[in-house]
């Protein structure tokens, strides 16, 4: 049986993106359809089916040596991860993470061109910093307002590391992965494949964040300094320099 890793999130990260590149490579095949997500350890249902039911389900390619899946609610979800350690015990554990303010901002931009999100875009971040906001659950798998709270990594990687070992988790960074192809080397050398059988990195915009750069200059100081405590949780669990600014004005 080939080997798994999963792609937990998180959502605005450039996951889609990943998961564009990886299916792309000779070696790996990523569940089907890529939208929707699969979700699979997310349903009562499905999940109580089993291994069985998961790799005929989601994979058809016997020749691959690496199967993945894609699924950004799940770093949400703490049982969505025990669930895929206890049925893929020795998968990888894929997280990405983007500069949160400009995350925030693309997740907005998501939910207002899907029609769910009719605040004024500071406003509804302000919304998001008071406390939840009703979403549709039968709808969503994750609210699509957490704009904030969804960029506070620190905390999603704190409920990750209950349930798996250092050693099965990769992080990756949205502006090195989107850079050049290096950031990629990380997690090919975890899954054990050939570098030089993946795609190119071509460029393509990623999750465009268009009116980051319009942020008025008190609004982009309160977001850095929301973020400021979890970011510096986050350097110091992943023990680097994060590639993103930490205080406003700085590009």
């Amino acid at each position: 049986m080939p080997e798994h890793f999963v792609i937990i999130g998180a959502q605005r990260c450039g996951t889609t993106y990943l998961t564009r590149l990886l299916d792309g490579h000779l070696d790996i095949e990523m569940a089907k359809p890529l939208r929707p997500e699969p979700k699979f350890f997310l349903d009562d249902e499905q999940y109580a089916l089993g291994i069985d039911h998961y790799e005929t389900r989601f994979f058809t390619d016997e020749r691959v040596r690496v199967r993945g899946e894609k699924s950004t609610s799940y770093i949400e979800h703490e049982a969505a991860v025990e669930r895929i350690v206890t049925m893929l015990p020795d998968a990888t554990l894929v997280v990405v993470v983007r500069d949160p303010v400009a995350r925030a901002v693309s997740n907005y931009a998501f939910s207002a061109a899907e029609g769910v999100e009719t605040l004024p875009l500071v406003e509804a971040l302000r919304a998001d910093e008071a406390g939840d906001r009703a979403w549709d659950e039968a709808r969503f798998s994750v609210s699509p307002f957490a704009y904030l709270q969804r960029g506070r990594y620190a905390d999603a990687l704190e409920r990750v590391a209950r349930h798996v070992v250092p050693e099965q988790l990769v992080v990756l960074f949205f502006e090195e992965l989107v850079a050049d192809g290096t950031a990629l080397g990380t997690l090919y050398e975890r899954l054990g494949v050939d570098p030089s059988s993946a795609p190119a990195v071509d460029g393509t915009p990623v999750n465009a964040s268009p009116v980051t750069d319009e942020l008025d200059a008190a609004t982009e100081a309160w977001l850095r300094g929301y973020f400021a405590e979890p970011n510096r949780r986050l350097e110091a669990r992943l023990g680097r320099r994060l590639p993103w600014p930490q205080a406003a004005g700085v590009r």
